[in-house]
């Protein structure tokens, strides 16, 4: 295979396409399609991903800035790539399969199947759309999931045990929060709002037919509290997914919970969480949040519930969604030669996108 063109960031602000020797690996691919996650990227690129201040030590699970961080240059970022095998060496992969992996922004790979997420993506779903299957969409599928265990400890048996005839708030409107309104619609929630401060992300929403509410123009806790009674005192969502990386929006999640309920956070902060009032309604109210990233299913559900299986629930969602998530959520698609450009124009806020993916020719 030679070289491969890489985008790497070479220091905040700055960001390169270059050529690196490739790695070895038993099944070489060659990329098709490679989607930016909008914040665990661009938090390299800004310079606010925690690991460019301090060392993970993933046995205590702690950052120490006593420890070696990640610092610049940053070559393995991105985990939204689709790819075709151009040469096989294991048989449980063949030439000119299509794979959903999570290798980086760069034009080819090889890679190893022991260790490695390779998805298999069927011949009816658009290629395209493999960018959500092995990690995005497994992201908010397993925001769910939490949300399932919260009511059903480790007897959880679908998506929709948390969902399933609930009132439901998403706080945020990006791929996590849109993917997430999509996932608990599908599977029977009573009522889905989105809650996004963002006009244009709120029209996707809407196109989706689904419910977005403008925090600038009304409290959607009050509104939400006041429409939905459960009892005397006990009003609100029953469960709020939170995907907004905005302190604010985790406060705002917390007011709209009802009692004793529970939001399941989705987020990525990368600064300080001074609006989030603990004192207030979290306090008051016995809520509880909860952390659903994708390095952790629920305790308990780890051999029901892995990650190829949060993938073949997202292959699902994307079968019934897949056009609209075409029509409205991808919203760039460009050669990879103008990544860094694009890149550029995303930090310093001079452009929005809501998913922008870097084609390879």
């Amino acid at each position: 295979m030679g070289e491969d063109r890489v985008l790497v960031v070479t220091g905040p602000g700055e960001v390169s396409l270059v050529r690196e020797p490739a790695p070895d690996g038993d099944v070489e691919v060659r990329t098709l399609y490679s989607g930016l996650s909008a914040g665990t990227d661009l938090s390299f690129v800004k310079g606010t991903h925690p690991s460019l201040r301090a060392g993970w030590d993933a046995e205590l699970g702690l950052f120490d800035a006593r420890g070696p961080e990640r610092g610049y240059p940053v070559r393995r970022w991105g985990y939204m790539q689709v790819a075709r095998v151009t040469a096989s060496r294991d048989p449980a992969f063949a030439e000119g399969e299509l794979l959903a992996m999570t290798y980086g922004h760069r034009d080819g790979y090889r890679a190893d199947p022991r260790s490695e997420r390779m998805v298999r993506l069927p011949a009816d779903l658009d290629p395209l759309l493999g960018i959500y299957v092995a990690h995005m969409g497994p992201i908010c599928a397993n925001g769910l999931l939490h949300a399932a265990a919260d009511l059903h400890g480790t007897d959880v048996r679908s998506l929709a045990d948390g969902v399933r005839e609930r009132r439901v708030v998403v706080t945020g409107a990006g791929v996590v929060g849109l993917l997430t309104a999509l996932f608990a619609r599908r599977h029977g929630a009573e009522e889905v709002v989105v809650v996004e401060p963002t006009p244009q992300r709120r029209a996707v929403v809407e196109r989706f037919g689904i419910e977005a509410l403008d925090p600038g123009a009304v409290d959607p806790a009050v509104l939400l509290k006041t429409r939905w009674r459960h009892g005397p005192g006990d009003r609100g969502a029953d469960v709020v997914f939170q995907c907004r990386g905005q302190p604010s929006s985790l406060a705002m999640a917390l007011r709209a919970a009802r009692p004793q309920g529970t939001v399941i956070d989705l987020a990525f902060y990368q600064d300080g969480a001074d609006a989030v009032r603990l004192g207030e309604e979290f306090h008051h109210n016995g809520l509880a949040i909860r952390c659903a990233q994708i390095g952790r299913v629920p305790r308990g559900l780890a051999h029901t519930w892995d990650r190829e299986r949060l993938s073949a629930r997202t292959i699902d969602l994307l079968r019934a969604e897949g056009a609209g998530i075409l029509a409205h959520v991808v919203t760039d698609v460009v050669p990879v030669e103008e990544a860094p450009e694009l890149l550029m124009a995303l930090a310093r806020r001079r452009r929005h996108v809501l998913q922008a993916v870097f084609t390879f020719g």
